[in-house]
């Protein structure tokens, strides 16, 4: 199996710690994650995690490494990616930037309502087996702003 260029397997395997960032509160609780927090982008029609476990300094570089300075980072929710697979989904590589990965196999239907139940069911499922860290780390202003 070949290797990506973050040296992590192409696979992700189920054993592997998912990280979800977080940047409104109302995503999560004091254990959990609620379900909006695992809700695909309606563009492009996926979630984004990392393959990074939960190490703080880890997650803290990974966000300022990928974030666009605009929103402060509240929690980080982890859950498997067998967790994922259990809910009906999947987990698929999509480097760059190293170690990130989609939760892919959204049901898209016709009927917006219908289509948002079936979503929030999948989500649901992933969010019942989080764990949360909470790592307030506040937005920096971008080189224009300052």
């Amino acid at each position: 199996m070949a290797n990506l260029p973050s040296g992590l397997p192409e696979h992700v395997g189920d054993t592997e710690s998912l990280s979800r960032f977080l940047t409104q509160s109302g995503h999560f609780n004091s254990t959990m994650a609620k379900p909006a927090a695992f809700m695909p982008h309606p563009e492009y029609r996926n979630a984004s995690v990392f393959r990074i476990g939960n190490d703080s300094a880890c997650l803290t570089q990974t966000w300022k490494d990928t974030s666009d300075g605009t929103r402060a980072l509240k929690a980080v929710a982890f859950c498997t990616a067998a967790d994922v697979r259990n809910a009906g989904l999947d987990v698929i590589a999509s480097e760059p930037p190293p170690a990130h990965a989609n939760i892919e196999g959204w049901p898209w239907l016709d009927d917006p309502d219908l289509q948002k139940a079936r979503q929030k069911e999948h989500a649901s499922r992933i969010a019942e087996a989080t764990s949360i860290l909470k790592l307030e780390i506040l937005a920096t202003p971008s080189e224009g702003e300052i």
